[in-house]
């Protein structure tokens, strides 16, 4: 799917108090930055932003990050945080998210979130999708011991991929769902915009959680 690029976008970001700009000067920090202690959650892929700006609003004892690197998306996201000003809790990266080990110290990170991730389809691109064993091996850099990894996608293909990266990388699996939305793990769940409009359609939705592996 194209992007619909949207004009002055990418130097808005560039500006918007809501973004933090130069995120690798914050690496081992954030918990300064955001001037409290408390977990860090990030949400790689965020998308518009409706998913993390609820987890904020539901969690104000958590620290989220939404990572975002097309600003045409991103904007979206800030206009959302524009109306929320009161989140102390949220701020936003537009950065791709193979630099994230450049942004978060090891251990920094308690949760990583993965929603509706872009499946990559073609077998060339495999190490492109966010669930990758290449992208695992990153998250490991910055995941605290018992740090997790929450997927979702409405993608089998993507799914089982992922289910299988997971187990050859080490990782072990705490729950594994082919249809969340009918299953024990649906209580408290917040839904993405996608997940709004898959499992409108009858789609099932699929959720995978992976701790990170003891090494």
């Amino acid at each position: 799917m194209r992007l619909r690029n949207i004009k002055g976008a990418r130097e808005e970001i560039a500006v918007s108090e809501y973004v933090t700009q130069n995120p690798q000067e914050q690496k081992g920090r954030w918990k300064d930055y955001f001037g409290t202690e408390a977990p860090l959650h990030v949400e790689i892929g965020m998308g518009k932003g409706k998913f993390i700006t609820t987890l904020a609003e539901l969690h104000p004892d958590i620290h989220y990050i939404g990572v975002e690197k097309y600003a045409s998306v991103l904007i979206r996201a800030v206009e959302k945080k524009k109306e929320r000003e009161e989140l102390n809790n949220l701020t936003f990266l537009s950065v791709d998210a193979a630099v994230l080990p450049e942004v978060f110290a090891p251990g920094e990170v308690d949760r990583i979130y993965l929603n509706f991730s872009d499946p990559w389809p073609k077998d060339r691109h495999a190490k492109r999708r966010l669930t990758s064993r290449e992208f695992l091996a990153r998250y490991e850099q910055f995941l605290k011991p018992d740090g997790e990894i929450c997927f979702k996608t409405d993608n089998r293909g993507l799914f089982d991929f992922s289910v299988e990266e997971a187990k050859e990388a080490g990782w072990e699996l705490t729950e594994v769902t082919y249809d969340l939305h009918h299953s024990p793990y649906a209580e408290g769940n917040v839904m993405t915009e996608y997940e709004e409009k898959f499992s409108a359609l009858g789609n099932p939705i699929h959720r995978m959680v992976a701790r990170k592996p003891k090494r």
